[in-house]
């Protein structure tokens, strides 16, 4: 997909990727810190993977972001959402969804650089 078919995706698709991907980063980085415990490495994932933490890193990386990625992270966290989320109020759940939608974007565009700064300042934003 080029950017502008990217740009009409609905951020709930790219969400979706978003979760995906960022899962997967969170995970080969637990994994390189050592262990092999399931149970425990699933624990430690949730510490950076939860809402609220996702929801922390959007925030405090949104003035840090292009005009471009500022105006898909507020289209993703103004979406009208049809679901309830378990474990968040509503708006620290439509942040969350904010910043997997600009994960999958960024990960649909291929820009890896892109992608691999924002999932590197999210870990050291959980782990400051």
């Amino acid at each position: 997909m080029n950017k502008e078919e990217l740009k009409q995706l609905n951020t709930t698709a790219l969400a979706y990727m978003g979760d995906a991907v960022y899962e997967q980063f969170i995970r080969e980085h637990i994994l390189t810190k050592g262990g092999t415990d399931v149970n425990k490495l699933h624990r430690i994932s949730t510490m950076y993977v939860s809402a609220p933490a996702q929801a922390k890193i959007i925030k405090s990386l949104f003035d840090d972001l292009s005009e471009e990625e500022q105006k898909l992270v507020k289209r993703a966290r103004n979406r009208k959402y049809h679901t309830k989320a378990k474990n968040a109020d509503p708006v620290t759940y439509k942040w969350a969804t904010a910043m997997e939608a600009l994960v999958g974007y960024l990960y649909l565009s291929h820009d890896m650089q892109r992608l691999t700064w924002l999932c590197e300042q999210a870990v050291a934003i959980i782990e400051r």
